[in-house]
């Protein structure tokens, strides 16, 4: 109850909606406004030295401490991304080098007025998510849809917490966990790519992110509503349509097993699922809230903030000084000006952008456009589309899940095309 209160539930303060999450954070950003740009260089500077060092040396205090180990023992594409993060965050702090780098339309919006909002908003959605993940929400939960995964989702019904978990936690905790139950043989490949790619989206603290970066003025609640239903209808349709579709329904090592699954005879579901949520509740002590939330803290800071300057930074340069985004928006602006969406060009624009990263059309929309109609559409859509490289996607090509590049580019049109006309219409009914 108190993990909904914090993460779910609107509440109003100052005549302004939000979450609680969402206001501590913004209390915090206003009280370390100075010195948060300074602070995220050192946490991107100690995540690339440590990752450098475990590459090159691979201490043994790094290499036979699981959490550490997953933190800094990266592939090589992953160290090549945090160098250059690092590099272009010293490079914004001294405005040192072209302009175009530290610039407060490129790199400088990124560390200045993006960054700090992570940084804070990680600290508290970090420390208390375990709250909402591990005290039976999931198990109660994932109980009671057992019977229709199946005829919804194309899924078993095991399936249920794994989306759950994937959906409300985090993509990244998501496609972790998906891989590991293909590997172990409990997903075919056709289900594990289904899961990761309609399921694994973005946590609400990423939404709670682009929700304050984009200025709305309508509720939080509506606004992540219209992201779970988006999200829901296109998890329906993918998986009926290639490539999804054509996936084969093998297991891991090769085979057509099949796995029973049901609840106890003369069991209901709803007694079935306390009864699990109870036993998870029961494995979960009061410490392990502080010890997990202060490793979801690190994780994202170390595991995110690189990213986002990295890729981040990339982008807005080249939305910035070249019209890279613009060519390739071109076909989505005939779209947009059917559903008669204002600033169709630009909005275009945000669209294409946000298969490089999840917040840069936040970041751009909030600086340059100023209908709240068309903000509000691409603050959802940029959530609904998922497979955003920087994280999700780069993950999924890592992963042993069956997907390939093409069709993460595929499913990411096929996702924006399947939400775009059902935001539209939600947008026009509140707007």
């Amino acid at each position: 109850m108190v993990g909904l209160f914090l993460f779910v539930i609107p509440i109003s303060i100052h005549g302004e909606t939000t979450i609680l999450v969402a206001f501590l954070a913004k209390q915090l950003q206003m009280m370390l406004h100075g010195i948060l740009p300074v602070l995220a260089t050192w946490i991107i500077f100690v995540a690339t030295f440590f990752t450098w060092m475990t590459k090159l040396r691979r201490p043994a205090f790094i290499m036979k401490h699981g959490f550490l180990k997953s933190l800094f023992d990266v592939n090589g594409l992953w160290l090549i991304v945090r160098t250059i993060g690092l590099l272009f965050a010293i490079l914004i702090i001294f405005q040192y080098g072209p302009e175009l780098f530290w610039s407060e339309q490129t790199g400088g919006l990124l560390l200045r007025n993006l960054i700090p909002v992570l940084v804070t908003v990680f600290i508290f959605a970090g420390l208390f998510m375990p709250l909402l993940m591990d005290f039976g929400l999931l198990e109660l939960t994932g109980a009671l849809l057992l019977r229709w995964m199946r005829p919804v989702f194309t899924l078993p019904g095991r399936c249920a917490i794994d989306c759950i978990a994937s959906w409300l936690g985090d993509g990244t905790v998501g496609i972790a966990i998906t891989n590991k139950q293909y590997r172990e043989g409990i997903y075919t490949k056709r289900e594990s790519a289904v899961i990761g790619t309609a399921f694994s989206v973005v946590s609400i603290t990423f939404t709670i992110v682009v929700y304050e970066q984009m200025n709305l003025e309508k509720g939080f609640g509506l606004y992540y509503l219209t992201i779970v239903f988006a999200g829901i209808v296109a998890a329906i349709i993918l998986p009926r349509i290639p490539p999804l579709s054509r996936k084969e329904d093998t297991f891991y090592d090769g085979s057509k097993n099949r796995l029973l699954e049901q609840a106890p005879k003369g069991t209901t579901l709803w007694s079935w699922g306390i009864k699990q949520a109870l036993k998870r509740a029961e494995l979960t002590e009061l410490s392990f809230i502080w010890k997990n939330g202060l490793k979801n803290i690190v994780d994202l800071w170390f595991g995110v903030l690189p990213v986002v300057m990295a890729f981040g930074t990339t982008a807005v340069i080249l939305a910035e000084y070249t019209s890279f985004f613009k060519w390739i928006s071109l076909p989505f602006v005939p779209i947009l000006i059917f559903f008669h969406i204002p600033e169709a060009t630009i909005a275009a624009q945000t669209m294409v952008v946000g298969f490089a990263d999840m917040f840069l059309p936040a970041v751009i929309a909030s600086g340059s456009i100023k209908s709240e109609f068309t903000r509000f559409i691409i603050a959802c859509l940029s959530v609904t589309q998922l497979i955003y490289m920087s994280e999700v996607g780069g993950l999924l090509l890592g992963s042993s899940i069956p997907i390939a590049f093409v069709e993460l580019v595929i499913i990411f049109l096929q996702r924006t095309m399947i939400t775009l006309p059902i935001i539209t219409i939600i947008a026009y009914l509140f707007f």
